[in-house]
């Protein structure tokens, strides 16, 4: 899958301010609730119990947050690119600039799993990274993000 397929670029937000983890965390929540129709603070309980199994803070200055959803039939994306760096209690101890956050149907996880491993794998691209943390727009983040 694409990862064109499942972010838009109304859930792409650049220069976010941002002070916790928690604050993200209810950003893309929102974001989300949007798109589906479903309870932010629903949405918000789901990523909070994957964090607790274990930050999503991948390292590098990444997180990629992700739950499942209960009463939706399309998995959603949100990037965020902070203003100021979070703490994250990621892998490495270094605060996260950008979260790429993925919400998938829960009888979707199997075929979500590679959309995750692409989204990694897009965000492991020191190129693209460099290009991420300069974005100065939202379109400019999302065109850094979808291009293949």
């Amino acid at each position: 899958m694409q990862i064109s397929e499942v972010l838009s670029l109304d859930c792409t937000k650049s220069a976010v301010q941002c002070t916790s983890k928690k604050r993200a965390l209810e950003m893309i929540s929102e974001i989300v609730a949007e798109h589906t129709g479903q309870s932010s603070t629903e949405l918000f309980e789901c990523m909070l119990s994957r964090e607790k199994m274990g930050s999503t803070g991948i390292g590098n200055g990444i997180a990629i947050p992700h739950a499942r959803m209960f009463s939706s039939d399309e998995a959603v994306a949100v990037l965020l690119q902070c203003q100021e760096p979070i703490e994250f209690d990621s892998i490495d101890n270094r605060p996260v600039d950008l979260l790429f956050a993925l919400l998938v149907p829960e009888d979707q996880c199997k075929q979500h799993l590679k959309t995750l491993s692409s989204m990694a794998e897009r965000l492991n691209d020191k190129q693209v990274l460099k290009q991420l943390r300069k974005a100065q727009s939202d379109e400019e983040l999302y065109q850094v993000m979808t291009a293949q």
